[in-house]
C-alpha cells in the first residue's frame, strides 16, 4: 500500500541504541520532524538512563512530547504530531 500522497503520512524511526552517542540521532530524527520509538532494552540501565535523559532533554528543547510505551522503550515525537493514548 502506497502511503506517499496520503495527506497526513508520517515517519516513524525506529532506534536500538547501544551507545550514549546514538541518543543524537533520535534528537536529529525529532527536529527533522520525524517520530522515534527509541528501545532501550540492550543497553545496561545507568547507559539506558541516561541515554533517555539526553533524548528528552533534546527533544523538550525542541518542543518536542514523549511517551513511555514500555519498561525501556519511549517515544518521541515533534509537536506537530498528535499521540492519543487509549486506556
Amino acid at each position: 500500500m502506497d502511503l506517499s500522497g496520503v495527506s497526513g503520512f508520517h515517519e516513524i524511526i525506529v532506534l536500538t541504541p547501544r551507545g550514549f552517542e546514538e541518543g543524537l540521532d533520535a534528537v536529529m530524527a525529532v527536529r527533522e520532524q520525524r517520530t522515534v520509538l527509541l528501545n532501550l532494552s540492550e543497553m545496561e540501565a545507568k547507559l539506558a538512563q541516561r541515554t533517555a535523559d539526553f533524548v528528552s532533554g533534546g527533544v523538550y528543547a525542541l518542543q518536542g512530547q514523549e511517551r513511555r510505551v514500555g519498561e525501556r522503550v519511549l517515544l518521541f515525537a515533534p509537536a506537530s504530531v498528535d499521540i492519543d493514548q487509549l486506556s
